[in-house]
């Protein structure tokens, strides 16, 4: 069979690999332009590609179809597959097909990341061959081609989910939901939330399915819906002000890198998930002592003449940045801004009134940040780079106070990711610090 990968990034050269070795015939295609690495890659394993164009007959003439999760279904090309019955589905999806492992999955709009990270970090303390890929690290595909695992951790995303058609995680974890890329499904947020719910969709009642009942777009779905899995749902009681809580063992979370509720809150996700696996508690506890947070978020960066610099970069959306501002405990300067996605900020009013007293606008266009917040601080400025943002940070803050980069905003007005605005931000950080 034929197999045609749309998109060479991770994902994509991941399952050719995947695809070749196990015997199919591959050929690649990117709208784009492939990064040399990938290049290098697909002719290292003679898997034929062309990049900068579709070849639409011979995709059309495919036996499968693996798309990229940044191509949406509504592309003409997909619709033209879809139309001609050719399957079209997620790396993860065919990954899978090709793995006798058990497999956590974990989603929800904030967090995944780091709940992922710590997770695999607990397992991988507890002594258990595990490895971990999907939207973090490597592809999925990838890991599975370089050696069956008997665990996976993987972290997947809603446009991943889109894809799927009977993977099934063993463990599903369901951290949250809030607004985010509603622009890819249709501004309606039921579409979007359909898809997180996605990652319990074939599972069975010997599978697990943990999801935190105290958010308000899971509850709503899990009252019109039935699922044929192990229901555990998590809420904040096993949560205390120095660590988790479960049942008569406590895990202590004070000394831990972790800060602010929402990472107590992944945390508890991971605990739980490792448990399930067997882990052993000790070990567990060692794991969260040595764990260091995810890059861009909540992460300390240095602490300058009396004022910390925290870089949270990856906080793209109003609920992150929410997280964010509800963890810090001092007086902070707040660095903001990017592109707006249609935010509403009115959540973010009362945690900024009563905890930031500058803010220093990070945007190509601020006026409705500065509309939203100007009257809550006590000064407003702007910038548009990481270096005078965090030259105008230092010349405001007082000691005791923290600077915080948590953007509520996507990245890419002057930035290429959230990854380059927060690597911009600490190395303007770290400069002063010599």
């Amino acid at each position: 069979m034929e197999v045609v990968i749309l998109g060479a990034g991770e994902s994509g050269v991941g399952a050719a690999i995947l695809a070749k070795q196990k015997g199919h015939d591959v050929f690649v295609s990117d709208k784009g332009i492939i990064k040399d690495y990938y290049q290098h890659e697909l002719e290292k394993h003679g898997i034929p590609f062309e990049s900068q164009q579709h070849t639409v007959n011979r995709i059309l003439s495919a036996g499968l179809v693996i798309k990229s999760p940044g191509i949406p279904d509504h592309v003409a090309l997909i619709k033209q597959l879809v139309s001609k019955g050719i399957p079209v589905i997620s790396e993860i999806e065919f990954a899978s097909r090709y793995t006798s492992g058990k497999i956590i999955g974990i989603t929800g709009s904030n967090g995944k990341t780091t709940t992922t990270k710590l997770t695999y970090h607990l397992l991988k303390e507890a002594g258990i061959e595990v490895k971990m890929g999907g939207n973090v690290g490597k592809s999925f595909a990838r890991c599975v081609a370089e050696g069956d695992s008997p665990y996976y951790v993987l972290e997947l995303s809603s446009f991943q989910l889109d894809g799927i058609r009977d993977f099934r995680p063993d463990i599903a974890l369901l951290l949250n939901i809030s607004a985010d890329h509603l622009d890819r499904y249709d501004y309606q947020m039921d579409k979007y939330v359909a898809s997180k719910f996605r990652i319990a969709m074939n599972q069975q009642q010997q599978d697990k399915f943990l999801f935190y009942t105290e958010d308000e777009f899971i509850q709503s779905y899990m009252k019109q819906h039935s699922f044929n899995t192990n229901l555990l749902p998590l809420d904040n009681s096993e949560i205390t002000p120095k660590g988790i809580q479960i049942q008569e063992h406590f895990f202590d979370l004070s000394q831990s890198r972790l800060i602010g509720n929402h990472n107590y809150r992944n945390a508890l996700f991971a605990i739980k998930a490792a448990l399930l696996w067997n882990a052993d508690k000790e070990a567990i506890q060692r794991g969260i002592n040595s764990f260091f947070p995810v890059e861009h978020r909540m992460e300390k960066i240095a602490t300058i003449e009396g004022v910390d610099y925290i870089n949270d970069s990856k906080a793209t959306n109003v609920d992150a940045a929410y997280y964010a501002l509800d963890a810090m405990q001092q007086t902070i300067v707040w660095i903001a801004g990017g592109q707006d996605k249609g935010n509403d900020y009115e959540v973010l009013k009362p945690l900024i009134k009563a905890k930031a007293r500058v803010m220093i606008c990070l945007g190509a266009e601020n006026s409705k940040l500065i509309e939203n917040f100007g009257k809550l601080v006590e000064e407003v400025r702007e910038a548009d780079t990481a270096e005078k943002a965090v030259a105008l940070a230092e010349t405001l803050a007082l000691p005791g106070e923290a600077v915080l980069l948590s953007p509520a905003c996507a990245s890419f007005d002057l930035f290429d990711n959230y990854e380059q605005r927060g690597i911009f931000f600490k190395e303007a950080v770290l400069r002063r610090k010599k």
